[in-house]
C-alpha cells in the first residue's frame, strides 16, 4: 500500500491510499479520483515532504548544559529525546 497527497483543481488537500503507483494512475486515467470535499475530479498528486521516522536504536540527545544540570533546566526541558 502507498499513500499519496493529493490536491485537486480547486487547492484542496487531502490523502488516499493506493495498493501500487500502478494502481494510482490507473484510477487517475479513469478520473475516479474525486475530491471529498467538493467533488471536483481534476486531482493530482500533491508535494509531499518524506516520512522520515526514528531508529529504535538512536541514542539520546545530548544534555545541552544550559540551567547547570544539562537538560531539565532550559526552557527546552522535555523537548529532547
Amino acid at each position: 500500500m502507498i499513500r499519496y497527497s493529493l490536491s485537486c483543481s480547486k487547492g484542496h488537500m487531502f490523502e488516499d491510499w493506493f495498493d501500487n503507483m500502478a494502481d494510482y494512475d490507473a484510477k487517475a486515467a479513469k478520473k475516479k479520483l474525486v475530491c471529498p470535499e467538493c467533488g471536483d475530479k481534476k486531482v493530482g498528486k500533491a508535494l509531499m515532504a518524506p516520512s522520515i521516522g526514528s531508529s529504535a536504536a538512536a541514542a539520546p540527545a545530548p544534555s545541552c548544559g544550559i540551567g547547570g544540570g544539562g537538560c531539565g533546566g532550559c526552557p527546552m526541558a522535555g523537548m529532547h529525546g
